[in-house]
């Protein structure tokens, strides 16, 4: 079964985890160096058109080799939107036998502040993430860092909620079921509260 790392440095957001979290099993909640740890693949979670030459992207290029935004860049190109969607993935080999892969899922369009705090794109990433490693058999180990959280200035408690949602989904099957359009906009708020569904 996949176990899952969950690698922070804000306390916050590990407080955050570890209630959201509490009855997951294959999980850990670790402070510390998300490009120092062992596991079989590590999430960047970029921009849609693949630069990993900013925050914590910056260091996975350092740790993993800048050729890895190019490989990046290049399976993005082959794609037919031309960008890689929230909500998608691509998994990379990154030629280190410590961390084999890893698994590029925007959580933004381009690095940006404006919206993403307010936007559902911790829980559309995440769940691209966990659906990647339970395709690839090669995945039984994985670190995600906060998802929405750096430039995205998402709240702590908002993208761990959003991450968990997602988990209990992909990984504990709980699907939800809409039988009306209101019940899509009740799971949207309780997704983000601060999200606005309306403007007018």
């Amino acid at each position: 079964m996949l176990h899952i790392k969950l690698v922070y440095l804000e306390d916050e957001l590990g407080n955050s985890w570890r209630n959201d979290f509490s009855e997951c099993e294959n999980l850990s909640i670790i402070k510390g160096d998300i490009t120092k740890i062992k596991s079989d693949a590590v999430v960047s979670p970029a921009n849609s058109f693949g630069f990993m030459d900013g925050g914590l992207d910056w260091h996975l290029s350092e740790r993993f080799g800048w050729h890895l935004q190019d490989e990046l860049q290049a399976k993005i190109a082959q794609l037919d939107e031309r960008e890689l969607l929230i909500g998608r993935s691509i998994t990379l080999e990154t030629g280190d036998s410590e961390v084999p892969f890893l698994i590029s899922a925007p959580t933004m369009r381009v690095p940006m502040s404006f919206n993403i705090a307010t936007s559902v794109n911790a829980f559309l990433a995440m769940k691209a993430i966990l659906i990647a490693c339970i395709n690839n058999p090669k995945i039984e180990t994985v670190t995600i860092p906060g998802l929405c959280t750096g430039c995205g200035r998402m709240p702590f408690h908002i993208a761990s909620n959003q991450m968990f949602l997602a988990y209990d989904e992909i990984i504990n099957r709980n699907y939800k079921e809409y039988k009306t359009f209101g019940d899509t906009q009740k799971y949207q708020y309780r997704l983000n509260e601060k999200g606005l569904i309306w403007d007018y």
